[in-house]
């Protein structure tokens, strides 16, 4: 008979996360400015330009080395491992949401950021604090400046993570929920051993790094495949599947596919009380979920959901006691910052942080599904790594004005550059404006009442469109 899993509950998750702030540790740091600064200061491959991929730069070596340092908190935590190309975030909250409404404890670790930096650490839909970030910072501070005087200095990432398990120990979570950074094989997360494995939607993203082939890029992302840990996938490009299928079969890890393996279906309707939506259903041996509706907007998010549901039936067959009801419950309390977020009314503005092509096109097949408009003016920026003309090709499609901007980020790519080449991909005019505050104004002056402006192509960028419309989103750290 499968195990129950042992739950601790909201109020016992509050009453450990108080704890953390008052955890015993060398005082480097003694107030909170400081350990962000000092964080801050380690070398960060989000916003490095040039970043090469390989074991050095990128080193599980010493990302065990520094868990060890800290007692190996990540042994200490149940875990579900999320890896792929799009849909990461979204479908390990969804998962997360259903998980807490069991009554569980869940971690969720995330990347990267809208906002604030602590939204990548997350204990029952509470960000960590700043004396609890403080409290963590002071723990790591040692293991941090030994490797550093090895002359092996953990990045940002690896201290994030780090950070991420130790505090999730401290909180003695029944589950963390744990989102792969930029690949999966060499990704700072790959050293948990998780309960289940879940890969997303794969497309073309991190050129640079990851590969320009479907099939290397999946070969990267089944990195994070483990002997005898099931994995649960959705239906991907032939080129992708056969990767993940050989590889599951070489690891011995037992993969499922939604749609496939897994009985899935969605439908998009409309009704009175929530417009347009999806609702999906999906049945296994052990679950049943009939006519669920999808929380968050767009087919792409129903897949989401659906490999979400799929997980959290996977975890019901490792002993975890999960109510369907209860779930549902959970999945409709869903709502994710940067997806299809409406942050202005008058006019109306949009944001999305779809950054590929397949994301861009998955977009704006969502946007003309579910959100009635005139025409529709897009404000674009990316960073330099991404599948440039991929996503320049799927802008043509949707936008009746495309206005070319760039973020904060050191990687962005000259507006004037992406418009030369959305030019000469798609003969059509489009507008260039060096910050997103001319471009506004630019799209502005273009708009009437039913119309929608469309910001997106990067996380940097939608980040500054969410402060400069919500002054109260001050962020905690850039």
């Amino acid at each position: 008979m499968a195990k129950t899993i042992r739950t601790t509950g909201k109020k016992q998750a509050r009453r450990n996360s108080s704890k953390v702030a008052t955890v015993k540790a060398r005082k480097a740091f003694s107030h909170y400015k400081e350990a962000l600064a000092y964080l801050l200061d380690r070398t960060d491959y989000e916003k490095e330009e040039h970043v090469r991929y390989n074991v050095t730069t990128f080193s599980l070596a010493r990302m065990e080395r520094l868990l060890s340092l800290l007692g190996d908190p990540h042994t200490k935590i149940n875990t579900v491992h999320i890896a792929g190309t799009k849909g990461k975030g979204s479908t390990a909250t969804m998962l997360a949401k259903m998980l807490e409404a069991n009554g569980y404890t869940v971690g969720l670790y995330t990347s990267p950021h809208l906002v604030h930096l602590h939204e990548r650490i997350v204990v029952n839909s509470r960000m960590i604090s700043e004396a609890e970030m403080l409290a963590m910072m002071n723990r790591l501070y040692l293991p941090i400046e030994k490797l550093t005087k090895e002359g092996d200095p953990p990045t940002f990432f690896e201290i994030m993570t780090a950070l991420a398990f130790t505090y999730f120990a401290e909180c003695h979570i029944d589950i963390g929920v744990i989102e792969t950074g930029m690949g999966g094989r060499l990704d700072s997360t790959n050293v948990i051993q998780p309960k289940v494995v879940g890969i997303t939607s794969l497309s073309i993203d991190h050129k640079k790094q990851l590969g320009d082939t479907l099939d290397l890029i999946a070969m990267e992302k089944a990195g994070v495949f483990k002997k005898g840990v099931p994995v649960v996938t959705v239906q991907q490009d032939p080129l992708a599947m056969n990767v993940l299928k050989s590889q599951s079969v070489a690891i011995k890890a037992p993969l499922s596919v939604t749609g496939s393996d897994i009985d899935f279906s969605y439908r998009f309707e409309t009704s009175r009380e929530h417009g347009p939506h999806t609702r999906i259903c999906l049945s296994t041996s052990t679950s049943k979920f009939e006519h669920l509706r999808v929380p968050l907007h767009g087919r792409h998010q129903a897949i989401n959901c659906g490999l979400a549901l799929a997980l959290l039936d996977k975890l019901k067959s490792a002993g975890y006691v999960i109510d369907n009801e209860k779930s549902a419950q959970g999945l409709g309390n869903v709502s994710l910052a940067g997806r299809m977020e409406m942050i202005c009314e008058d006019p109306r503005v949009m944001i999305d942080g779809a950054h590929n092509a397949a994301s861009i096109r998955a977009l704006i097949h969502a946007i003309g599904q579910n959100i009635p408009y005139d025409s529709m003016v897009m404000i674009f920026g990316c960073n330099n790594d991404k599948d440039i003309p991929g996503m320049l090709a799927e802008l043509q499609y949707g936008a009746d004005k495309v206005i070319f901007t760039r973020s904060n980020s050191v990687k962005a790519m000259s507006p004037q550059e992406l418009a030369d080449t959305y030019t000469e991909l798609c003969g059509k005019m489009c507008q260039v404006a060096n910050t997103l505050g001319e471009a506004l104004q630019l799209a502005r002056s273009a708009v009437g009442r039913e119309d929608l402006i469309c910001i997106t192509g990067s996380f940097y960028l939608i980040g500054m469109a969410k402060i400069r419309f919500q002054p109260h989103c001050v962020p905690v750290a850039s």
